[in-house]
C-alpha cells in the first residue's frame, strides 16, 4: 500500500464527502426536514461531531477497502466501486430508517439517489488519487 497517498486519498474522499452533505442536507432537504423536526432529536445539534467523527473513519475505511481490490482501471473502476458501496451501504441504510421512522417515502427515495450518486463521485475521487507503491 502506498501510505502518503492512501492518507491523501482518505482526506480528500472526507472533504468531497463533507461538501456534497452539506449541499444534500443543508441545501436541498432542508425543507423536508424543516417539516419533520418532531421526528429528529431535541439535542440533535450538540451531538453533530459524532456525524464528522464517524464520517472521518468512514473515508479511511472506504479507502482502505478500495486499495485492497485496485485494479489500476482507471475512473470506471472508482464508478463501479462507489455504486457498490453505495448499494451496500446506502440502500439498507435508507429502507432501514423508513421502517424505523415515521418518514416519507419520498425522502427515502430523494437519500437514496443523492446518496449513490455521493458514493459515486467519492470513488472516482478515490480512483483519481490513488495509486499503488511502485515495486
Amino acid at each position: 500500500m502506498n501510505t502518503k497517498k492512501f492518507i491523501i486519498t482518505s482526506i480528500a474522499v472526507f472533504i468531497v464527502y463533507e461538501i456534497l452533505e452539506l449541499i444534500v442536507n443543508n441545501l436541498i432537504l432542508m425543507g423536508t426536514y424543516e417539516s419533520l423536526s418532531h421526528v429528529w432529536r431535541e439535542d440533535m445539534m450538540s451531538l453533530m461531531w459524532l456525524i464528522y467523527v464517524t464520517a472521518l473513519v468512514f473515508s479511511f475505511l472506504f479507502v482502505y477497502i478500495f486499495t485492497k481490490g485496485y485494479e489500476g482501471k482507471g475512473l470506471m473502476e472508482g464508478v463501479r466501486y462507489g455504486l457498490l458501496i453505495g448499494l451496500l451501504m446506502n440502500l439498507t441504510a435508507s429502507l432501514y430508517q423508513y421502517v424505523v421512522y415515521p418518514l416519507p417515502f419520498s425522502l427515502v427515495v430523494q437519500w437514496f439517489i443523492f446518496g449513490m450518486i455521493q458514493f459515486i463521485i467519492i470513488g472516482i475521487v478515490a480512483a483519481a488519487l490513488y495509486k499503488p507503491a511502485k515495486k
